[in-house]
């Protein structure tokens, strides 16, 4: 079995377990996996999580966005 197909099997039962004690303890196994391999990233804070939103929203209100056609164009010269 190919490595594609093992990752859709795996998808699959993640979509159907119902325990969510074992649920909990995949995901944090996941999410320590990930830290150890990448300790540049940590997750955000609740108070960084807040900070990041309420300047998200100030730069919204002070039009301060760009569109979906800006994105686009601005992306095809990287």
């Amino acid at each position: 079995m190919d490595l594609q197909t093992r990752k859709l099997n795996l998808i699959t039962y993640l979509a159907q377990i119902k325990d969510e004690i074992l649920f909990d303890k995949l995901e944090n196994y996941i999410l320590k996996r990930e830290i150890e391999h990448n300790p540049e990233l940590k997750p955000f804070t609740v108070e960084e999580l807040i900070n990041r939103i309420e300047k998200s929203e100030l730069d919204f209100k002070n039009g301060n966005v760009k569109s979906q056609e800006d994105l686009e164009r601005i992306s095809t010269n990287w």
